[in-house]
């Protein structure tokens, strides 16, 4: 883990390094410390499984954050097959904070759309931290509709803080581009399955969102604002983490909570440690869910399958007496 260890990980990491220092000596003095390292090595599988499952929304929050966890680009090169980059929206330019394209779900040609951020300062610059401009929504639109046109099932990762709030995005429509996703997602006549990898932010996450399938990983979170925002709004603190903990447990935003409250359909467990300890894992697992679904919905003929995904969304916040 090193340095972005988060620092409720802290107990992990240091039972980590007395692995590794055993296991430096052990070398050096050809001695025999496999029953000693057996013992820890167990130690550290029960203290990981222990930690993650008791973490609270806030962590969830940091862990969904985290630098090392898969992002859309590693899915994509683990689970899918072909894949072909499609750039641009035809009116302004490309934006790299989305990206999408072609690609194979088990032999099956599928249409990829999601949010791409960076792990460092420079690739978080070129993909403005993930949060796209209204031309990175234009793009996805036109990938959607292009999907349509094949009869290709579309399938979107969500992870952003939120779209881009800067005043080139509002002076070319941020708002209007978010609205007009949700619009034509409502009534697109393939399947289409989004996923939340990371963090779903607010609108910037829910115009990629409008789906038959909604599925989060573990510690992912999806929300309307981030903690920060919400508690700076609600109690003028947003930089605590009293407060922060406080907004998170009041917005719901974990997988569990949102499966509770029908937000979405499923929860896809994440390997013991989180996505960031085992990527390719994490990307089995989201593979198995996609190639079920996709199998399950191409079931279904293109009106009803429109008529489910928008009783779906109608459902949400319905208040029965």
């Amino acid at each position: 883990m090193g340095t972005t260890a988060l620092a409720f990980e802290r107990p992990i990491v240091e039972l980590e390094k007395q692995i590794d220092e055993l296991k430096h000596a052990a070398e050096e003095r050809a001695l025999d410390v496999a029953e000693e390292l057996g013992s820890l090595e167990e130690k550290l599988q029960a203290m990981r499984r222990s930690v993650y499952e008791n973490l609270t929304p806030l962590q969830r929050v940091q862990v969904a954050r985290h630098l090392k966890r898969p992002f859309t680009l590693d899915y994509v090169r683990l689970a899918f097959t072909d894949w072909a980059e499609l750039h641009g929206d035809r009116a302004f330019r490309d934006d790299p904070s989305i990206v999408g394209g072609w690609a194979r779900l088990d032999g099956e040609t599928v249409m990829i759309i999601g949010h791409q951020r960076g792990r460092d300062t420079k690739e978080n610059l070129h993909r403005n931290f993930g949060m796209p401009h209204p031309e990175g929504y234009r793009k996805a639109l036109r990938l959607m509709k292009l999907a349509e046109k094949f009869h290709v099932p579309v399938l979107t990762f969500i992870d952003t803080p939120g779209a881009w709030a800067g005043i080139g995005a509002e002076e070319r429509g941020q708002s209007e581009a978010i609205a007009r996703n949700l619009l034509e997602m409502s009534h697109l006549t393939v399947p289409i399955i989004a996923t939340v990898i990371g963090e779903g932010g607010s609108g910037g996450a829910l115009a990629l969102g409008v789906a038959d399938r909604v599925f989060m990983l573990q510690n992912s979170v999806y929300s309307v604002i981030t903690v920060e925002g919400c508690a700076a709004i609600l109690w003028k603190d947003g930089k605590s983490p009293e407060m922060r903990e406080k907004a998170a447990t009041a917005l719901k935003i974990t997988a569990p909570d949102l499966m509770e409250l029908h937000v979405i359909d499923e929860v896809i467990p994440e390997p013991v440690g989180g996505a960031h300890a085992d990527h390719e894992a994490t990307a089995k697992a989201v593979q198995e869910v996609l190639i079920r679904s996709v199998d399950e919905l191409r079931r279904l003929r293109p009106d009803k399958l429109v008529r489910r995904r928008r009783q779906k969304f109608l459902r949400l916040g319905v208040v029965e007496e």
